[in-house]
């Protein structure tokens, strides 16, 4: 069978429009990179494997940073970015306490509470899950790994008339834990959307050192934070 030549140029027009109509999808899809902003008020506290050292109460605390989304289709994201969080809690010990600062010791006696106000700069991995838009609205999720770093702690024992005495000897510079973030995303208006969800954060190695005499535990911490955030 002969193709005449203007069918022929017709079929070549129509699979040059398709191809760029596919490669254009593929780009809006695969390609499209989200930056974000966001302030979490943050509530943190310590937990304890041993019956010594006792979490004695949350406090409050803030994480802002910056996000960095790159979606491999219109649904899914490979999500990064780095966060400067504010975090501490309050713990106890049944035994008598060695504390190390820098131009001091402390002896801290069982039951008198610590309070620790720690400073963290992390740079979190995950991936980022969400719906198509539904009227203005998207929900979503993200699920990654939190490395993190100690940049910053001060110590508080009200008791003893310490106030934010440095802590960096009592404290352990690398951490690494999990976070699992909610929420819904509303649409502003072309790529801007403001984002609003609860995240919780597991940081899963010891954040205290045991020094001297102190009891060997192994102290984690939790933060649960409130996602207030501006993607565009």
């Amino acid at each position: 069978m002969q193709i005449q030549p203007a069918f022929g140029k017709r079929i070549a027009t129509t699979a040059l429009v398709a191809t760029m109509s596919l490669c254009a999808f593929a780009q809006d899809d695969e390609g499209r990179i989200s930056f974000g902003l966001h302030f979490d008020p943050v509530v943190a506290w310590f937990r304890s494997d041993v019956n010594q050292t006792i979490n004695k109460g949350a406090r409050p605390g803030f994480n802002i940073g910056l996000t960095f989304d790159r979606y491999f289709t219109s649904n899914y994201a490979f999500s990064t970015g780095i966060n400067i969080i504010s975090a501490g809690g309050r713990l106890l010990s049944t035994d008598t306490l060695l504390m190390q600062y820098n131009n001091f010791t402390e002896v801290v006696n069982p039951g008198v509470p610590v309070v620790y106000k720690i400073q963290y700069l992390s740079i979190p991995v995950g991936l980022k899950l969400q719906t198509n838009e539904i009227g203005y609205v998207k929900v979503f999720t993200n699920i990654g790994l939190d490395p993190k770093f100690v940049i910053g702690g001060k110590n508080d024992i009200p008791q003893l008339d310490i106030k934010n005495e440095s802590a960096g000897k009592e404290l352990k510079k690398i951490n690494i834990g999990w976070h699992i973030t909610g929420g819904i995303e509303y649409s502003l208006g072309g790529s801007t959307s403001l984002q609003v969800g609860l995240n919780y954060e597991n940081n899963f190695l010891d954040i205290t050192k045991d020094n001297g005499k102190q009891p060997r535990d192994k102290v984690t911490h939790k933060m649960l934070g409130l996602r207030l955030g501006l993607n565009f």
